[in-house]
């Protein structure tokens, strides 16, 4: 094997920084002092949206939110974390649409890592989070989709940051949070990219058992690390399912229950966004709430009619046309799945 030897010099002294602010603690070995005390017992762990939300979120925590886009979103968690008015939120802007959309109509978070927001993909701009934004209630740290995944799995690994290529060189760098350092290998320069761990994860998955053994169909995006690296992690579920499922077939186990603090059985839980294979997103209701948001005084009334005036997500599912409406959205998904 021939070794290629190289002389490892710093080719640029001038080693630069994001400017923007890191709004989290990136220190592993204060994260794993947590994570030494945490318990990993197996033991039920069902409960309600309401007492996790109660229990385990404080106003002035970071919380990070499963899924992707609109698909696989805890949303019966987010319309309580507007219920209770928690506020001064961090929040990662993480392939973020109707999430972030439903915290901003709620003002619950003022520092964002953006990544991806604002936009509903092909649906186009939320006007509202377009004016919390814009409003200077927030401040913002910029990041890319990917720099965000990464941040969080560093996390999950126990690390303090992780060297990546991208983002050099860019504007999003230069808003960014992170450092540019030197490969003690090559002397090459790379991005180190900070360890993000959230206090708050919530998370929706397709099954689980009553301990927080998960299983998710589909695209599961950065939600095992998410798991793994946030300090107090709730699942949302469609269904509640035997441990003896799950030890059948064990390496289909995608959140583990030892990251697990609560289990909240929610069917239909991800609406009006999509769960894939069991229903489709209700593209009408999501049109109609971008053309709302654009005057605000119309925006306040529908948010609380929709949010405040509904203790619960089954209130919540039956004012938007409750499971007629969810069958045809099911009918839909089961649709696509076949071609």
């Amino acid at each position: 094997m021939t070794m290629l030897k190289k002389k490892i010099t710093n080719k640029d002294g001038n080693l630069k920084s994001g400017q923007n602010e890191l709004f989290t603690n990136p220190d592993a070995d204060a994260a794993r002092e947590f994570f030494r005390t945490k318990s990993r017992a197996l033991k039920p762990k069902l409960s309600t949206v309401e007492e996790v939300v109660k229990n385990y979120l404080h106003d002035g925590d970071y919380i990070g939110i499963g899924g992707f886009g609109a698909i696989r979103i805890p949303t019966a968690i987010l319309h309580e974390i507007i219920r209770q008015k928690k506020k001064h939120l961090g929040f990662a802007g993480h392939t973020s649409t109707h999430d972030f959309q439903i915290l901003a109509a709620g003002e619950c978070f003022d520092k964002c890592d953006i990544a991806y927001i604002v936009g509903l993909e092909a649906r186009g701009l939320s006007p509202n989070s377009r004016r919390y934004i814009e409003s200077g209630k927030v401040k913002i740290t910029e990041w890319s989709n990917a720099t965000l995944s990464w941040r969080i799995k560093a996390a999950a690994m126990g690390l303090s940051f992780l060297p990546a290529r991208n983002l050099m060189g860019t504007d999003t760098f230069k808003y960014s949070a992170s450092k540019e350092i030197i490969c003690p290998f090559t002397g090459q320069k790379y991005m180190a990219h900070p360890a993000l761990y959230p206090d708050f994860a919530a998370i929706h998955v397709h099954e689980c058992d009553v301990y927080g053994n998960a299983h998710i169909y589909g695209a599961s995006v950065s939600d095992q690390d998410l798991a793994k690296a946030s300090r107090y992690v709730v699942l949302t579920t469609e269904k509640i399912i035997p441990t003896e499922k799950i030890r059948q077939n064990p390496e289909a186990t995608s959140i583990p229950f030892w990251c697990v603090d609560a289990v909240v059985e929610i069917p239909y839980g991800s609406y009006p966004g999509n769960m894939p294979y069991e229903y489709f997103s209700d593209e009408e209701y999501l049109r109609k709430w971008l053309t709302i948001e654009k005057d605000p005084t119309e925006f306040k009334k529908f948010i609380d009619k929709q949010i405040f005036g509904t203790k619960n997500f089954f209130e919540y599912l039956e004012l938007n046309g409750g499971m007629e409406k969810m069958k045809k959205l099911r009918a839909i998904e089961l649709l696509y799945d076949q071609k």
